[in-house]
Parts: C-alpha cells; structure tokens; sequence
C-alpha cells in the first residue's frame, strides 16, 4: 500500500491504514484544505471537478464533494471527464481552481487528486508547498450550515471538442477527404467516451473500439508502453486499418500505432505534432530532460529553439511561456498546444496529427519514417529508505564531468550520440534511469553503467 504526498496534489493505493494508502481521511482533509487555499489566496469559490473511470472513482468523487461544500466551495461536476477537459473548464466557467480525480496511468487500484489553478494549470511549486503545510496543521475551519457551497453537474466534451474543431491547424476537410480508417484503444476508462466522439466529430470514416467500455476495468496495463498493447496493433494489422489511437485512463497522453502493426513510438507523438505546428507556426519547441533528442532535430530542422525543462507538466508549462513556445509536451505522448491551453491534452493530439497525416498524403509508417529512429531505453529501480540521492547523483556528475551535464531535475549527462537522465520519479517511490542513443544496445549500456553507480553489485 502506497501513499504519495507531493505539491501536485495526493496519490495512493485504495484500500489500507491511514498514512499507508489513500483513505476518506485523506481525500477529505486534502480537498478541504485545497478549497480553503484557494479563498484564501484570492480565488473564487468555484471548483471544477472531474473522474477518469476507475472503480473507485465514485467513492473519490463524493468525498471530494463533500468536503468542498462543507468550507463554502461551489462545486460543478464534469461527472466523467478527461483531464485536459476538465483544465480547459476552468477558464471557460471561470472558477477559482480544479481537482482532477485520476491516477493518470496508474494501474487500478490507485486514485489521486490532481489540482488545478485558476488557470486551469497545474498548482506551482511554492503553492503546493503551502498547501501542504495547511493539510499537516490542519489550520482551516468548516462553514456553518447556512454558508454550505452550492453543487451542479456540467457535461463539457462538447464544448472541448468545439474548441479543438475551430483550431486553425485542425482541418477537418482534408481529415474527411482522406477517409481514415481508425482503432481506439482506451484502456476501459473515459477515453472510450471521448475519443470515438472526437474522431466522429472530425469525420474520420472508420472507427473501431476496443476497451473503450468506461468502467475502469483496465484490460492491461494502462500505460501505453508497447508491451502494452499488442492488442490494437493486432488489430490495426490484421484488418488493414490507417491508425491505431491510444490514450491512457485521464487522456492525457497519446500513442499511436502504425497501419503495419508497428507502434509509431510515444517519444514520436510530440516530434510529428511539432513537426507540423513548426511548419505552419512562429515559436520555439520545449520538452522535459527526459524526452527524444529527435525533438531537437525537429527545432533544427525549422530554424527555431529548442528548451528543456524538469519533468512534470508544470514545469514544461513554465519554461513554455518563458521561451514563448508554439508547441512542447513531454516524451510520453503529452502534447501541450497553447493555442487551446497549457495542458497535455491527447485530444488535441489526435485531431493535429490526423490533420498532418492527412496533409502529408502519406501512410502513418512513412510518415513515421521522416524522422530519426532513435532508441529509448527506461529503467526504474526501488528507493530504499536509507539511499542518499544527492550522493548518488553526485557520484554521476563526477564520474561523467568531461560531458555536458543539466542538473535542473536530477543528472542529464549529454554524449556526442545520446544522453541519460537519472531523477526521482514524482509519482512513484522509484528512481528513475532514461537513455538514449543511436542503437538500443548503446543505450542499454548507459543504462547499466548508471545503475551500478546507483546500486553497485
């Protein structure tokens, strides 16, 4: 059992003791407190709040709402909602914040609250912090009776769809014209609503679904990894299909399949999104430390800057409104398009790539083969209670100090043809390792001797 406390919001296992897993008692003093900061610091009394489709986020979503209502917070429930629709609701109802209830790509047996700002971005560093520090205090009260929030139920998808239709680089003619034919794999969470409804929207020929039943009954696991998802690469194959489209449980993160069957790779979802808003947009490209050197070939190739922020949308978000950005995201199929808003949104990514495809007049594997096939190799590896990182990541620097290093969000140590990364992952009780080279085996080779510094054998 699992629980994660972190400026982003909480996260956790369901089922367990206090303080080992995600409990009512959590959930309630984190969205109390959260309703609380919120007046406090200026805000107004509305929150937006939406589910992905776990099993258990029924019983999440009716604590939350209760403990907002009992500090004065009107509350609009999306009901099942995506997380980018959710973000984007809170500037279309002008509310004072968000709460996501979504454990992202978790597996099932997780749930977390991710909180938004009035921006409908995620919480910043030094506030979630201080929302920490109220939640361990405990230093807010409840309203009386007679100044209870008020509730109401809201249904957004449409309004998130319309705005993605009037995008000037979405063209929904050339998507029509071309007559796709596409899977959708949404792992039985809210993206079997979402998606299916977007691709009608955008007039896409054929749509077939699987696991796009929402009741949180995830048919593997939910991160879209290729080893994941042999099912709709099956699929796509077998039936000569255009696409194979697929979303993890809050739909923030897109990954594609090829129609022979071949992943597109989730490092290659922002490099093709950026690759056509680059052509047709003025602005430099941002990604997080972790994601594809082939992102820098894509700034290079359109004569524009390339910047990298720590991991974490947050932090993206920051550094793209510091380098005025026309498009970033993150290497997992996250792409953050500011011409809708600054949030990953998997959405939006269908309905630009759909479009470059369409515009390209080609098939989703030769379009796949325009860029650089770099090799990503991902590690992880137990924290230990008594590891000292800053040590560890210390050691790294020193033994690699003839190469470019960044240290914003662990050890990035650049090679003349790749890169490792080692970090603390900010969802997980791990230790991150990424690598990066021309062939696999290269990048495996970084990988092992990064984890012998780590933990030596």
């Amino acid at each position: 059992m699992t629980l994660i406390k972190s400026i982003s919001g909480i996260r956790g296992t369901i089922g367990g003791k206090p303080g080992e897993a995600l409990t009512p008692m959590d959930i309630v003093s984190i969205s109390s407190a959260f309703g609380v900061w919120l007046k406090k610091s200026g805000g107004n009394k509305k929150i937006i709040i939406g589910r992905d489709a776990r099993i258990s986020g029924e019983m999440v979503n009716q604590l939350v709402v209760g403990a907002l209502l009992s500090v004065g917070i009107d509350v609009i429930d999306l009901g099942l909602a995506t997380t980018p629709s959710v973000e984007m609701a809170v500037t279309d109802y002008n509310a004072g914040g968000g709460i996501i209830i979504t454990a992202s790509h978790n597996p099932k047996n997780w749930n977390a609250l991710k909180l938004l700002n009035r921006q409908g971005e995620f919480i910043s560093d030094q506030d979630g912090k201080d929302l920490l520090n109220m939640v361990e205090s405990q230093e807010y009260t409840f309203n009386e009776v007679d100044d209870l929030g008020t509730y109401s139920k809201e249904d957004y998808l449409d309004k998130h769809i319309e705005h993605i239709l009037n995008l000037p680089l979405v063209n929904v003619k050339q998507i029509e014209q071309a007559g796709f034919s596409v899977a959708v794999d949404a792992v039985n969470s809210v993206g079997g609503i979402a998606i299916p409804k977007l691709l009608k929207a955008l007039g896409v020929k054929t749509i077939k679904e699987i696991n796009c039943t929402p009741d949180g009954e995830f048919a593997h696991n939910p991160e879209p990894l290729p080893e994941n998802i042999n099912e709709i690469c099956s699929l796509v194959k077998n039936t000569q299909l255009d696409l194979g489209i697929i979303v993890d449980p809050d739909v923030d993160r897109l990954a594609l399949v090829c129609e022979n069957g071949e992943p597109f790779g989730e490092e290659y979802t922002l490099v093709s999104v950026a690759d056509y808003i680059l052509e047709n947009s003025k602005g430099s490209l941002v990604a997080n430390l972790s994601s594809t050197m082939a992102l820098k070939d894509i700034a290079q190739k359109h004569g524009v800057g390339y910047f990298e922020s720590a991991v974490g949308e947050v932090n993206v978000v920051k550094e793209m409104k510091e380098q005025k950005a026309a498009i970033g995201g993150e290497g997992n199929g996250g792409i953050i398009y500011p011409e809708l808003h600054y949030g990953r949104d998997a959405l939006a990514g269908v309905a630009l790539f759909l479009t470059h495809l369409a515009n390209s007049k080609k098939s989703s594997s030769e379009l796949r083969a325009q860029y650089a096939d770099y090799k990503m190799v991902k590690h992880k590896l137990e924290l230990e209670d008594n590891i000292d990182l800053d040590i560890i990541l210390d050691g790294v620097r020193k033994k690699y100090a003839k190469y470019p290093c960044n240290c914003i969000d662990g050890v990035k140590i650049n090679f003349p043809t790749g890169w490792v990364h080692l970090r603390k992952s900010n969802t997980e009780p791990i230790i991150r390792i990424y690598a990066e080279a021309e062939t696999e085996h290269e990048a495996q080779i970084l990988i092992v001797n990064i984890s012998n510094i780590v933990k030596p054998e």
